[in-house]
């Protein structure tokens, strides 16, 4: 599986990369990471079909762990799937924005 910094995230959001938030829907609306699409680990495998295929992924979760298994399942899907290391926690500790 491929990983990724928090640092090296904010250079692919700058370049469009898009963000999915595997976290549920209450974590996500307490914050996350500026234009992440949240679709819930729970809801991956059958919402699929708005992620675009065509494309790199970053997954991000709180901390690292959600999004690393849920990596495996895109990347298991055809997708080129990267796990944010450390997560929305790493990102708010880097000083980054966070939306709400």
């Amino acid at each position: 599986m491929r990983e990724t910094t928090v640092d090296q995230l904010a250079a692919a959001i700058d370049q469009g990369a898009p963000v999915v938030d595997v976290r549920e829907p209450a974590e996500f609306r307490e914050g996350h990471v500026p234009g992440a699409t949240n679709i819930p680990m729970g809801q991956l495998t059958v919402r699929l079909g708005e992620i675009d295929r065509d494309r790199p992924v970053h997954v991000v979760c709180a901390s690292g762990n959600r999004s690393s298994a849920m990596a495996d399942v895109l990347t298991a899907n055809g997708f080129d799937a990267i796990n944010v290391v450390g997560g929305t926690s790493a990102w708010a500790r880097s000083g980054r924005p966070i939306e709400k």
